[in-house]
């Protein structure tokens, strides 16, 4: 049995399913590995930090097609794990720390022993 509770989990779980083919690909996991130290990956960008690191300097620092580097965001945006901010005409991103927080929980739940 699981040692959290049901109060533990938010009232709108993320797709499990979703997420784990979010999570799945080694890219999407290094941005959120990323994300979740903005200064130290992204300490130049111009705009600051307060908003979440421009979609832009994830792409530069992806060193791939930004295409390919717009698909693995949209993944993560869909699974929830990311949110997306507009300022003018840039685009920021940052984590969502409650989803991430649920998905870690949802996957401990499954992959448990009882």
């Amino acid at each position: 049995m699981s040692s959290h509770s049901e109060e533990d989990l938010p009232l709108v779980p993320p797709d499990f399913q979703v997420s784990i083919r979010a999570i799945a690909h080694p890219v999407r996991r290094e941005i959120l590995q990323w994300l979740k130290e903005p200064l130290r990956y992204f300490p130049d960008q111009e705009y600051g930090q307060h908003l979440g690191v421009c979609i832009g300097q994830i792409v530069l620092r992806c060193d791939l097609p930004q295409s390919t580097v717009s698909s693995h965001l949209a993944l993560l945006k869909a699974a929830g794990l990311v949110e997306q901010r507009k300022s003018g005409t840039v685009h920021f991103l940052r984590r969502n720390e409650a989803c991430i927080r649920s998905l870690a929980i949802l996957v401990a739940s499954q992959l448990q022993s009882e």
